[in-house]
């Protein structure tokens, strides 16, 4: 997570109380980032001749179960057509379904509270059910989707109809390849464990530990003592240009999860564009599968505050230039990180394509503090150096703070650039230290010569490695048989669902992310 600098409407300036932990900002990623400021929603009208494939927008607004009901704000026009903005209520307090319906968007105006925060413990409030192919937008940069502790979010597409969120721009026509901040995000916060509490005295992953989102001016809580905790499913969904700056120093990505149980389902995520990370973990035990992170303007991948468990098939591509930091900041640095539980990030058949030679953090992987992590079957080609550890007590093993011991590498291959070497040490840990823990794995190479075919597809090289069993550092995961997230040219799991931009195309099943798709 970035700090970043900028001047921000004096609704949403005020700092957020109990942000205190070190690692939410990472070192060394200034400079200002520049946003496309939604105008001010007006109706537009449609075109006389609407060419058979545009859009044509609908009547009226649906009837929703919830009795705020839904405001329609006219319609507004792009060159995908014209649609029938449905503005969602500013808080969701019954069962709710968004339907899929010819010429119908919904909007967020602001935050969108799902339920009622039910605290660290008890009750089960209500679920937002989104059907497949809707499409959901951002009207103004602080909107964002809140889904509190003890209510649900539904977000179930296919691979053919993702459910999408984006930004007003996006229907507008006006977004680019480089576009970004547009909107908040989607922010899941559930009654997981985490760490770093805001209430003084109180003990980490306890019911009395609790934290305040980032960027958020009003209360948005999460963690308790739940590792199962059910937030719901996220499912064949697409958040694009988010990662607005709420207030100073603090953005939303474009999914934060946020004490999140391993109830809850996370898969066929695709996020894009984020101008912070493309998602990130705090604390909670929820486990993701088949993601794919596109052009974050920070790290693709962040974890901390006591985060502890598995994530398979990972697809990170970064752009060229800009403020694109790591693939991986992995973070127990502060003065809290003797908190248990220890962050411990699983991460098994993934692909990492790090572009950027200006990286704040210097390398394509940043792991640092007391944080634990086992990586198998990656593949990582990286501009600069490859891994980077940071602050000795990495290294260490810790029995009486469940410090297991140096992050684990096996049957990891990379192709590093920048001329230094693959590895950096820093905060006291030496080069060698460094090369010495990647080392100590299997099959591990930091001279590889990489084959992708298409960006991020197994060519022969990659096929040549020798793989690990996932199973071996996570049970939950599935065995596979190659490196990286892709095995070859026939599987095709990130296909359809996804969007294609300048930073990677995943074929000709696939939408350009700066346009919508079909809504007839």
């Amino acid at each position: 997570m970035k700090a970043v600098h900028c001047v921000v409407v004096a609704a949403v300036a005020a700092a957020l109380a109990g942000c205190g932990a070190e690692e939410l900002a990472s070192a060394g990623s200034g400079g200002n980032i520049t946003v496309n400021y939604p105008p001010a929603q007006t109706p537009v009208t449609p075109p006389t001749n609407p060419t058979a494939n545009q859009v044509t927008p609908a009547g009226g607004c649906p009837t929703i179960a919830d009795p705020a009901g839904l405001r329609d704000d006219g319609t507004l026009t792009g060159p995908t057509g014209t649609y029938r903005i449905c503005s969602l209520p500013a808080r969701l307090t019954v069962n709710t379904t968004l339907s899929r319906l010819p010429g119908v968007l919904y909007a967020l105006d602001g935050r969108v509270d799902v339920g009622n925060d039910l605290g660290p413990s008890g009750a089960t409030g209500i679920t937002l059910a989104i059907e497949a192919g809707v499409i959901i937008f951002g009207k103004t940069g602080t909107s964002w989707l809140a889904v509190n502790r003890g209510n649900r979010i539904s977000a179930v597409g296919t691979a053919s109809r993702p459910v999408i969120f984006t930004s007003r721009d996006n229907v507008l026509g006006l977004v680019t390849d480089d576009s970004q901040g547009q909107w908040g995000g989607v922010v899941l916060l559930g009654r997981a464990p985490i760490t770093d509490c805001a209430a003084p005295g109180a003990t980490p992953g306890t019911v009395n530990c609790e934290r305040q989102t980032e960027g958020a001016v009003d209360p948005a809580l999460f963690g308790g003592a739940s590792p199962a905790d059910n937030s719901g499913t996220l499912d064949f969904v697409q958040i694009r240009y988010s990662g607005y700056v709420l207030s100073a120093n603090t953005e939303l990505q474009a999914l934060t999860l946020e004490g999140v149980g391993s109830g809850t389902t996370v898969r066929h995520i695709h996020s894009h564009n984020s101008s912070d990370d493309g998602f990130e973990n705090f604390g909670g035990r929820v486990s993701m599968r088949y993601i794919v992170v596109t052009g974050a303007d920070d790290d693709s991948v962040d974890v901390d505050t006591g985060y502890q468990a598995g994530i398979q098939y990972l697809i990170a591509v970064q752009k060229t230039s800009g403020n694109a930091d790591s693939m991986i900041e992995l973070d127990s640095a502060n003065a809290l990180e003797d908190n248990n539980p220890r962050t411990n990030l699983k991460l098994a058949n993934f692909t990492f394509v790090h572009r950027n030679p200006a990286t704040p953090n210097t390398a394509a992987i940043l792991m640092r503090g007391k944080a634990d992590a086992s990586l198998v079957n990656g593949v990582v080609t990286s501009a600069l150096a490859c891994l980077r550890l940071n602050g000795t007590n990495i290294l260490t093993a810790d029995p009486a703070t469940q410090k297991l011991g140096p992050p684990v590498f096996s049957s990891v291959v990379m192709q590093c650039g920048g001329g230094a070497g693959p590895f950096v040490g820093t905060g006291g840990v030496t080069v060698q230290q460094v090369a010495d823990v990647f080392n100590a794995g299997t099959n591990n190479s930091a001279a590889f010569a990489a084959t992708l075919t298409g960006g991020f597809i197994n060519g022969a090289s990659e096929t040549a490695r020798i793989a690990a069993d996932p199973k071996s550092i996570d049970t939950t995961f599935d065995t596979t048989t190659y490196v990286g997230a892709v095995k070859d040219a026939s599987d095709t799991w990130y296909a359809g669902w996804t969007c294609n931009s300048a930073t990677a195309s995943f074929g000709n099943t696939a939408t350009a992310c700066t346009s919508l798709p079909p809504l007839n």
